[in-house]
């Protein structure tokens, strides 16, 4: 289960596709997803996703796996950058932004920190 990041946990701007993400990203054993509310926060989307991988291996096809399903799911053409080295994959699917890392990359960039306002908050979806 994903734990959210702001002010309670507010319903998303696009249900359907972060379900979709959080779906994906559970049955392809994701690790320590976080979803953090950004509406009020960037212009950039509305919801972030970070989730972990184990290797370079898993976050590659974490990250395949999930552009796969979110066209067939019809969100959309998604942008996606980092897949040849898989420390650090972003995919941009415009309401949801997803940060994919190796642990030990994750815990340098540590984004939950930038972008939080508040603590996890069990249950990301409402």
């Amino acid at each position: 289960m994903a734990s959210h990041i702001g002010a309670g946990a507010p319903a998303a701007a696009n249900p359907a596709l972060l379900h979709l993400i959080l779906d994906v990203l559970d049955e392809n054993k994701a690790e320590e997803t976080v979803v953090i509310d950004l509406r009020g926060k960037s212009a950039l989307a509305d919801e972030m996703v970070i989730a972990s991988g184990r290797s370079n291996r898993h976050v590659g096809a974490i990250a395949d796996k999930l552009v796969e399903e979110m066209k067939k799911g019809g969100h959309g053409k998604v942008v996606v950058e980092g897949l040849p080295h898989c420390d650090w994959v972003l995919i941009d699917a415009g309401d949801v932004i997803v940060h994919l890392f190796r642990p030990e990359v994750r815990a340098f960039y540590n984004l939950e920190k930038m972008w939080s306002a508040g603590r996890p908050v069990e249950g990301a979806l409402s």
